[in-house]
């Protein structure tokens, strides 16, 4: 068993254990309620793994319900990249997908029975007089001159609003509860806006349409959730939470309760700062690798496995904090370590001749594909007299901290031979083009019979069986560490966030690479094939070793 499979210990499932050893429940009941309006980030996916892990532990069900309310900043764009995302990470919901539309029938009887009682009224305030009239944090708000309206003239204008009769932004629907709250969200919340939007499950037949509040606790009451997990901000609006069905005929109540939402070093978690992004073109899309959404991370490389063990060890608690986003790409390095087959990728190609090999030579060499599991088995790798090199391995004059290939010194060539620099050919310009070296044919898989010391290993790829590709190196999307904070969030955008290679080669073995499989680029680096476009594409997707905003060595 997995790390990520072992049943973590927090403070909800201590609540879980408790409420089902006392008998409140016999079974678990949880929910995923994301709004379609944009793509899943990684923030999601913490909550992702808490409510159908939960269910998932404890023998429960968990729910996909779509929380579509807003309908002008929906789409069924975002409702199928939701569920692809879900069942991306390793969940599948229980029954068929939920949506808070599916009770837009009931959520309306529920309205006309808090005007029936009193509770609620149709107020005719300007939104901004609405604002004005709240108050602040530090004074009590003021009644709507509406506020007292009969019952029956409430019920005679909600019927108008759903007919189509005011304008957007003329009339609502409000809770009476207490203007003078010290609590903002129980100052007569809206329950009801109009909105003459086309909604993408329920086409026209409504203008107006319930807020979040009003729908998310009732609609937890009607799908019988036992435990509402939400993140920290709505602390306040659980009051608001129990004080609807408090005051409804609805059989059930359940309970909600907080955690602390993820905060990621170096990224916003903001769907509307994301959606900016995207927009403004910051980023080629919702997908784009540097994105911190599900499928950004899925096109990197990233592992449904590596996004759930890291969830687990951020745990879950009531501590707001923040992430480094070191702790995130440890998790997909340790993954990638142990399951990436190994290849060969030079990034930067400079030219190597060894000269000492006959014109047309050619021989196919063996390399296993991981160097602690053989079961993963072998790959050729074609040899000849011309290959390609890094243009970083290679230096005319270096100090001895320099393991690579030096001009009258000797390196060896990664699963083949030691090869000796002998000259260098330029360009008009300075710039090498071309390294000729010698070789040492008894020096396959062993070191030199004479004793010499042989300390330097570079990677290499055949010039005539190589293959061409494109290489992206994607570094962090923010170059400070909290973009939210900053006077302007775009300010903050890395320059450098992306590097396009277009002329590396690769080992032939990789041209049948399928996109998204991940591979180690031997001592460059983690890397997958590009889901997306044509053409041989590799995303880098994390380094060997953590070594962000630090010099190379």
């Amino acid at each position: 068993m997995s790390q990520a499979d072992l049943r973590p210990s927090n403070f909800i499932r201590q609540i879980i254990d408790e409420d089902l050893a006392s008998g409140k429940h016999s079974s678990i009941q949880t929910r995923f309620p994301p709004e379609p309006n944009g793509y899943l980030h990684i923030g999601h996916a913490k909550s992702i793994c808490l409510n159908f892990g939960v269910a998932r532990d404890y023998q429960g069900q968990c729910n996909l319900r779509f929380d579509d309310t807003n309908p002008e900043k929906e789409s069924v764009e975002y409702v199928e990249s939701i569920k692809r995302d879900v069942q991306w990470l390793g969940f599948e919901w229980s029954g068929d997908v939920h949506y808070s539309s599916d009770y837009f029938d009931q959520l309306y009887g529920y309205a006309v029975e808090l005007i029936e009682k009193g509770l609620a009224y149709v107020d005719e305030l300007a939104p901004e007089q609405i604002r004005e009239y709240r108050g602040t944090l530090t004074t009590p708000g003021r009644n709507s001159p509406y506020r007292d309206r009969p019952v029956e003239e409430n019920l005679a204008l909600f019927t108008r609003m759903r007919n189509g009769e005011f304008e957007e932004g003329r009339a609502c629907l409000r809770a009476k509860i207490d203007m003078t709250s010290p609590f903002m969200v129980m100052r007569d919340p809206v329950l009801y806006r109009v909105r003459f939007a086309h909604h993408h499950q329920t086409g026209d037949k409504w203008c107006i349409y319930p807020m979040y509040d009003f729908t998310h606790c009732i609609s937890d009451a009607i799908e019988g959730i036992t435990h509402s997990l939400c993140t920290l901000e709505f602390q306040d609006n659980r009051r608001l939470y129990d004080w609807v069905l408090d005051n409804i005929s609805i059989g059930c109540h359940p309970r909600q309760y907080e955690f602390s939402r993820l905060n990621l070093e170096y990224t916003v978690m903001s769907k509307r700062k994301l959606n900016q992004l995207v927009t403004d073109g910051h980023v080629e899309g919702w997908d784009d690798p540097r994105m911190p959404t599900i499928s950004g991370l899925r096109r990197r490389g990233y592992t449904p496995a590596s996004i759930r063990e890291f969830c687990l060890r951020i745990g879950v608690t009531k501590q707001d904090n923040t992430v480094e986003m070191s702790m995130l790409e440890a998790c997909i390095r340790d993954d990638l370590n142990e399951n990436a087959p190994r290849a060969m990728a030079v990034l930067r190609p400079v030219r190597l001749v060894i000269e000492s090999l006959a014109e047309g030579h050619r021989e196919v060499l063996q390399a296993p594909n991981h160097p602690n599991k053989p079961e993963m088995g072998t790959r050729d790798l074609p040899f000849g007299r011309e290959l390609y090199i890094d243009e970083a391995d290679f230096r005319e004059e270096a100090n001895k901290k320099y393991k690579r290939l030096v001009l009258g010194k000797e390196v060896r060539l990664r699963n083949a031979y030691v090869i000796k620099a002998e000259r260098v050919e330029k360009d008009g310009d300075g710039n090498i083009t071309t390294i000729f070296c010698s070789y040492d044919p008894d020096t396959l898989g062993q070191d030199p019979a004479d004793g010499r010391k042989v300390k330097g290993v570079i990677h290499w790829v055949s010039a005539s069986h190589g293959v061409p590709a494109e290489v992206r190196l994607y570094d962090r999307l923010f170059s400070v560490p909290n973009p939210g904070a900053a006077e302007s969030f775009e300010q903050a955008l890395n320059p450098d966030s992306l590097q396009v290679l277009s002329h590396a080669m690769v080992e032939p073995s990789l041209a049948r690479a399928e996109p998204g499989r991940a591979f180690q680029f031997e001592r460059e680096g983690y890397f997958c094939r590009d889901n997306k476009g044509q053409g041989l594409v590799f995303n880098l997707t994390v380094a060997l070793r953590d070594s962000w905003g630090k010099e190379d060595a």
